[in-house]
């Protein structure tokens, strides 16, 4: 299970989900109450541990500027959020491999995406970071052999039952894990992780029992 914990505005907050299991971090570039500038992203990407793959959130960006960010900060990849061309999102990833598509759920880009060139599709709610949960079996359609994560109001409270309904490759979290926008609440953290990884490993296990029966 992918877990990528979004928002992430300062050192503190960044070093926390690494050592509690995130296996990614992203740096919201867009306008947001979680907006954070290239040169701070700069101060704190040389403190994290190697192997935690790092992305810049974008909302209508040109490639060129995304690049060019990657190339400033040292993130290691892009969530590329609202208007982009299959051209645009191939000449990304010339650039770089982890190029995640974000999308709402049931929007007019959503079908489109799912064919996009990407490494993975973020389906989130209408409003991304709002904590709003949107209707899971909107991404019923989407092939399996599709990397999908799976955003939008997740919480530790749900966050196992949204992994058992929709059995997705990743889950992505901000407000969630917040005590207030832009800073990440330990205890929540701590608890999202554990119940994404325990709903992950129960799932592995049932897989196992039905390959044994």
């Amino acid at each position: 299970m992918f877990i990528k914990i979004c928002g992430i505005t300062n050192q503190s907050d960044a070093l926390l989900a690494v050592a509690l299991g995130a296996d990614a971090l992203g740096f919201v570039l867009a306008p947001s109450p979680r907006q954070v500038s290239p040169v701070r992203i700069a101060q704190i990407l040389p403190q994290l541990p190697s192997g935690v793959r790092t992305f810049g959130v974008f909302r209508d960006e040109l490639p060129e500027r995304m690049a060019q960010v990657l190339a400033e900060t040292g993130l290691g990849g892009v969530q590329v959020h609202g208007q982009i061309s299959n051209d645009g999102l191939a000449w990304l990833a010339e650039r770089t491999p982890w190029v995640i598509r974000a999308v709402a759920a049931g929007s007019p880009e959503f079908d489109r995406a799912i064919e996009q060139p990407a490494w993975a599709l973020l389906v989130d709610a209408a409003s991304p970071g709002s904590g709003t949960v949107f209707d899971w079996s909107l991404v019923d359609g989407i092939s399996p052999m599709r990397r999908l994560i799976l955003a939008g109001g997740l919480r530790p409270d749900n966050v196992r039952q949204a992994i058992e309904t929709v059995m997705p490759f990743g889950v992505d979290v901000s407000s969630g894990v917040e005590a207030r926008p832009g800073h990440k609440d330990p205890i929540r953290l701590r608890q999202f992780i554990e119940a994404a990884r325990g709903a992950a490993a129960a799932l592995e296990g049932e897989t196992d029992d039905h390959d044994r029966a």
